[in-house]
């Protein structure tokens, strides 16, 4: 695909990073020369210096004949004035921005002022919505470092560090059968030591392992105990930071959990303690000793570092895990300090980028995808695609999984199906057959296989 980004900042940069690779032809627009000779060193990408919203500017990076126009920048309304000058000139076929201002995104907004005969944005896409989302299932998920969902959240994909007194530790996979027998599961992949292991029936697990399984969202619980620390459902949360994602995420939790906010600025804690019905608000720093002891910190489930600053997030949780706090979760934007995060003493590491470039893979693969999630730092993948055609027409369809030859690093974990009007969820048995209109749920631990997977599951002409 032909594809014009604008916006060279982290989604930009880390989205350019993930297409260059997969034999498409990107351009990326942005105002900081630098950076984009900087990245241009790096990748297998056209760059353009200027301003996005700017005619001149898209025609330079080749907007006449694009498939797609992705703008990411940090404004809102350069972003939508880009989209639409992509669509009044030059009849983009479809355009992307990221809107970030509650003004822009709320419901009843929203619906109104895009679309063709209005701001002509095919889809909306909001970082502070989607990271809201992934933490509110992490912490739905007790003990999980990534809880991602399928086909409307039937089915979960979810990663787990295997612990030592976990009874599937030291066990070969084929086991979990006789440990948890009548749950259908699927593990996808294995982690150890950062290399990919694909897994099978004979692979054992040992301690230590970042293990990822499929199954269907009832069962999540009894496989966790199985391969991790049981832990109880969390209940008192502090959140450091009450800027647009520490707002949304406190606004979606606060009734269910017992919350509090820390907010440096008094400003800022006026409008929180204004908007939020039942959560504590804390004028204070979140790296302040003292205000964390005070606050029960050593009796606190779950402390979210998620401010704007990188550097604040890191050290703030550096101090909540020393002075007990059960678990901690760090957003981080930093590609650089991600990576650093993951041999640290913290648990979970965030990167708002990477969650917002698996949201926007799903529009650039090709095929019917509905559901892309970038993992481990861009190199992973997993996603849903739905399968068409016939035995004829398909070389997926009418076919057992174990006839299907996948690419390598690449596993079908499992396979949704809608059977009377409700989904039914099928885990990757090697004997399945898969049918006409089923979800696809693959997961790939080679990223640069994708253009394979896509290949193998198109549809051949004489479907049409």
């Amino acid at each position: 695909m032909k594809i014009v980004i604008i916006g060279a900042g982290q989604v930009g940069s880390t989205l350019a990073e993930n297409l260059a690779s997969e034999d498409n032809d990107i351009t990326l627009i942005d105002l900081d020369e630098q950076s984009l000779n900087e990245l241009q060193d790096r990748l297998d990408i056209r760059i353009v210096h200027g301003q996005g919203s700017h005619p001149e500017v898209l025609e330079q990076a080749g907007i006449e004949d694009a498939d797609m126009l992705v703008a990411v920048t940090t404004h809102d309304e350069v972003n939508m004035v880009a989209c639409q000058i992509a669509h009044s000139l030059y009849k983009t076929p479809q355009k992307i921005a990221r809107i970030r201002s509650e003004g822009y995104t709320r419901p009843h907004i929203s619906k109104k002022l895009f679309g063709a005969q209005n701001l002509p944005v095919d889809t909306v896409i909001t970082p502070e919505i989607l990271v809201t989302e992934h933490l509110y299932r992490l912490i739905s998920q007790p003990g999980a470092l990534q809880v991602l969902e399928f086909a409307d959240g039937e089915v979960q994909l979810i990663g787990v560090r295997a612990s030592s007194d976990a009874p599937m530790v030291n066990e070969k996979i084929s086991a979990l059968k006789e440990h948890i027998p009548g749950v259908d599961v699927r593990v996808a992949a294995v982690y150890r030591q950062s290399e990919a292991i694909i897994p099978t029936g004979d692979t054992v697990i040992h301690e230590g392992d970042e293990v990822f399984f499929l199954a269907s969202k009832r069962d999540i619980r009894k496989v966790m105990a199985e391969l991790a620390d049981k832990e109880k459902p969390y209940r008192k949360i502090i959140v450091a930071g009450g800027g647009n994602i520490g707002f949304r995420f406190t606004e979606a939790i606060e009734k269910d959990y017992l919350t509090k906010v820390i907010e440096l600025s008094s400003e800022r804690c006026k409008f929180l303690a204004d908007n939020l019905s039942q959560a504590i608000v804390l004028n204070g720093s979140s790296s302040d000793q003292d205000l964390l002891l005070a606050e029960n910190i050593d009796s606190t489930d779950v402390f979210l570092a998620l401010t704007n600053n990188d550097a604040a997030n890191i050290i703030s949780s550096m101090l909540a895990k020393k002075l007990g706090a059960g678990k901690v979760i760090t957003l981080i934007n930093n590609s650089v300090y991600v990576d650093m995060m993951q041999t640290s003493d913290l648990d979970i590491a965030i990167s708002p980028a990477q969650i917002t470039t698996g949201k926007l893979l799903t529009y650039v693969r090709r095929g019917d995808t509905v559901r892309v999630y970038s993992l481990r730092r861009g190199a992973a993948e997993a996603m849903e695609i739905i399968a068409h055609g016939d035995s004829k027409s398909s070389k997926v369809v009418g076919r057992n999984i174990d006839e299907i030859h996948l690419p390598e690093g690449t596993t079908i974990g499992a396979i949704v199906r809608e059977n009377n009007g409700r989904k039914v969820a099928l885990m990757g048995a090697g004997d399945t057959v898969i049918e006409d209109q089923d979800h696809v749920i693959l997961f790939l631990s080679d990223k640069s296989q994708i253009r394979k997977v896509e290949l193998l599951f198109q549809v051949g002409v004489g479907f049409f």
